[in-house]
């Protein structure tokens, strides 16, 4: 296969591949260009081979690590020197465990490590919060097994702004960048004219809503997205999909992207300035009309209300401007009350169903939920939620929407004594 011809079939949206769709995942690595190939998969890995040494630009999932070294060596066999870390998710920096025992096995030296210093600090953070972290991918990848790491290859060397990094015949330029992460490192490496944006482009609209994860930067992002539309790059590996090639897309696909965040953000802030609620601005915003058609900008992954949630939360603070949500009730006796008017927990079920039938799934979740909140214990009740909150997933065009409401249904149907779905998520191993 010709990595050019596919990558424009991604380009013109004949084929997908992004972080949800992993593409040619499993194919090894493809030779991008002399002594530059790129391992597809969920997080992919960067290979750079220069007078004799190997290095690499993320090191892939914890899942994959070991056939990404067994990919690696098929391609190279020279000493791995350098690996650079684009940021501190462990989809980019769980594979170097079997490059790390090779080095020792063969009485070498273990290769150094390359990232912002942020990422130390994620490291201790996510020790803190395995349990937490286990819960939350479980279910947004619908994975019930998956359990955190807690044991992480600390980097070498860590910057703060940035730094150049020569081996070989290859210039590493890496600066710091706030989006998705704090800890984000992009990679400018000129003699390929190539750019290594990390997790700043995944051929979705930007993952900078995320409603189960920790703050995320998308003014920053925007503004990361223009420095690097000015470099003039002429290939782009994302790490989640397929390459980028010829100057002209991939200016085209930094400057539209950082368009599409910097409408959100500006549209947020106005309504927030204006004193306007956080349930008013959600429902208001929208993104740009003119680029809806964009194969890259497609709400597929996050969601452009989830960013605006989290603009509140950077912005705003955690008060919504709904009075009656600064001291709460309990749920379930706010549940309790409602049910009492409505003449019985079953008659919110009812509700809800007639809700769903009608085509009004967000209205019908907030009922099916004050049924069970209401009387916990009803096997018909968890039916009724079950199948509220499935036809919800169904509706829903994000991976992460689609998480909780899948999670959700699955809860009620445990419940209910039935079978919990089967889950439809991105291949971690390729």
């Amino acid at each position: 296969m010709d990595i050019r011809d596919y990558a424009d079939r991604i380009w013109r949206g004949e084929q997908n591949d992004n972080i949800v769709h992993t593409g040619m995942n499993g194919s090894g690595v493809v030779d991008i260009a002399d002594g530059l190939g790129w391992l597809p998969g969920f997080g992919n890995v960067v290979t750079f081979r220069t007078r004799g040494e190997l290095l690499l630009f993320d090191t892939g999932n914890p899942a994959a690590a070991q056939k990404t070294h067994e990919r690696v060596r098929e391609w190279s066999g020279d000493p791995l020197t350098t690996a650079f870390y684009s940021h501190g998710h462990i989809d980019h920096v769980m594979g170097m465990g079997p490059f790390d025992a090779e080095a020792e096995r063969g009485g070498g030296l273990r290769p150094q490590v390359v990232a912002h210093e942020a990422v130390r600090d994620r490291f201790d953070r996510y020790v803190l919060t395995a349990g937490y972290n286990s819960v939350i991918n479980q279910r947004q990848f619908q994975l019930p097994d998956l359990r955190w790491p807690t044991e992480y290859r600390h980097p070498d060397v860590t910057f703060r702004d940035g730094l150049s990094v020569t081996r070989g015949e290859l210039t590493f330029e890496l600066f710091h960048a706030k989006g998705e992460t704090d800890d984000a490192a992009v990679a400018w490496v000129p003699e390929h004219r190539l750019l290594l944006p990390g997790d700043l482009f995944i051929w979705l609209t930007p993952n900078c809503g995320n409603p189960q994860k920790v703050q995320r930067y998308p003014r920053e992002w925007a503004h990361a997205l223009r420095r690097m539309a000015a470099l003039g790059a002429e290939i782009m590996i994302p790490s989640h999909g397929a390459p980028v090639f010829g100057a002209e897309r991939v200016h085209q696909a930094l400057t539209e992207t950082a368009e599409w965040l910097e409408s959100i953000v500006e549209q947020t802030l106005a309504l927030l300035n204006e004193g306007a609620r956080l349930d008013d601005i959600v429902h208001a915003v929208r993104p740009p009309a003119h680029l809806a058609d964009r194969v890259y900008l497609q709400a597929k992954y996050d969601e452009p209300e989830f960013i605006v949630r989290n603009l509140w939360r950077l912005y705003g603070g955690w008060y919504d401007g709904n009075p009656a949500h600064l001291k709460p009730a309990p749920d379930a006796e706010l549940a309790r009350a409602v049910a009492a008017l409505a003449g019985g927990a079953p008659k919110l079920a009812d509700a809800a169903r007639q809700a769903m039938e009608n085509g009004d799934l967000r209205l019908a979740v907030h009922l099916a939920e004050m049924a069970i909140q209401a009387d916990p214990q009803s096997a018909a009740l968890h039916t009724v939620r079950a199948e509220v909150y499935a036809a919800r997933a169904a509706a829903e065009p994000s991976l992460m929407a689609t998480g909780v409401y899948t999670w959700a249904a699955d809860e009620s149907r445990r419940a209910a004594g039935q079978e919990a779905a089967a889950p439809s998520v991105p291949r971690l191993i390729g």
